[in-house]
């Protein structure tokens, strides 16, 4: 499918694709899927995009809630980005969130939806404390390309460029993308896609910028497990989820406007 013929675009997944990290809920999130879909616009103007993304979603919670949606809406493009929150969980089977991202992929594909994912960075590198997640991470990606290349998914990725663990890519929480870090998911996402007016500058190298030493460094991992990981292991301790009660906030394919300003994509009904 040429890329001019993107008329309905549908984007599923967890909180990075709903956009934590850009914006906050008061004033709503963009995110690199409506920066996407503003993309899309540009070249396409009149593209409906919709967001079924919801914060705290397992790959199973994607493939059973928003799966569904999805092909209700008949999109000729979409996005499915999810697994993290799974490889986080202490019983993480690599093999069990793959196969259902790969279930997700094979529907979408099999209706002719031309699907988009990507890989993950490495979490150790973003904070030292993760470190043991790694060999999760690359398991996990192992399973998506797999699958991917299974089903003729397109694949952005981002794990073998170092830029993305660039902190300043990153939320202060280091688990959701920043502004810029969304933005470059975003162009990654459509250079994958030879969108119009795509290429690999996302791959570039922020400029340097001082390290801090280690003195800082080590007061600054204190700040980040007190402010961060305590609550989030709080609340894994307790069942629950920072997206109980929440609901997409795109679920109908709407018009986009490429200049930003997404209509339907603000804080309301989140």
């Amino acid at each position: 499918m040429g890329t001019h013929e993107y008329r309905r675009y549908v984007a599923l997944g967890d909180s990075q694709t709903e956009g934590v990290g850009d914006g906050d809920d008061r004033t709503g999130l963009r995110g690199w899927a409506d920066r996407l879909a503003e993309h899309l616009a540009e070249a396409a103007p009149g593209v409906g995009y919709a967001n079924l993304a919801v914060r705290g979603r397992l790959a199973a919670a994607v493939r059973a809630e928003q799966l569904p949606a999805a092909l209700a809406l008949r999109p000729d493009l979409a996005t499915v980005v999810a697994g993290v929150n799974d490889l986080l969980r202490p019983g993480f089977d690599a093999d069990e969130t793959g196969g259902h991202l790969e279930a997700v992929f094979a529907a979408l594909t099999g209706q002719g939806v031309r699907v988009a994912t990507l890989t993950f960075p490495d979490v150790g590198r973003i904070t030292p404390l993760a470190r043991p997640l790694a060999p999760r991470v690359h398991a996990l990606n192992d399973r998506i390309r797999e699958a991917a290349r299974r089903h003729g998914v397109v694949v952005a990725e981002t794990a073998h460029h170092d830029v993305v663990t660039d902190p300043r890519l990153w939320s202060a929480d280091r688990l959701h993308a920043s502004p810029l870090g969304h933005a470059r998911i975003a162009a990654a996402v459509a250079d994958a896609l030879a969108l119009p007016g795509s290429d690999d500058a996302w791959t570039r190298p922020l400029p340097p910028r001082p390290v801090p030493g280690a003195l800082r460094a080590a007061v600054g991992e204190v700040a980040w497990a007190g402010s961060f990981l305590g609550p989030w292991l709080l609340r894994r301790v307790r069942g629950r989820s920072s997206g109980d009660g929440r609901a997409a906030k795109r679920p109908d394919l709407l018009p986009v406007d490429p200049a930003g300003g997404l209509a339907g994509s603000g804080a309301a009904g989140r």
